[in-house]
């Protein structure tokens, strides 16, 4: 089953479908009020995503356990979570946010 990434005016969605119709649908399923403004179909099965472009490169801290654990004590709550994991990390709000959205799009 193909890998698409769809992004939206607020979100990149990456997900399998069987076509391009699927992936759409998948988007309206989870954001109905947004549009589809930009569908790709990858050309491997598997996304990878740099640390070092998101910012986070500290070999001894896995931030996206942190950020798991507090998107579940936020219960899934996106501002919240940032603010915990803020709190919990010392990282600032650019970063706290990435780490926290990457993770979101991964079904923490």
């Amino acid at each position: 089953m193909p890998l698409f990434e769809v992004e939206t005016e607020n979100h990149i969605i990456i997900t399998w479908a069987e076509a391009d119709e699927a992936a759409t649908e998948v988007v309206k399923e989870a954001y109905p009020r947004e549009e589809v403004v930009r569908l790709t179909k990858r050309p491997r099965d598997t996304w990878v995503i740099s640390k070092g472009a998101l910012g986070i490169s500290n070999a001894s801290f896995d931030p996206c356990n942190s950020a798991r654990d507090c998107l579940a004590d936020a219960a899934g709550d996106k501002v919240h979570a940032i603010r915990l994991y803020m709190q919990k990390t010392g990282a600032d709000l650019e970063s706290a946010r990435k780490v926290i959205e990457s993770n979101m799009v991964m079904g923490w």
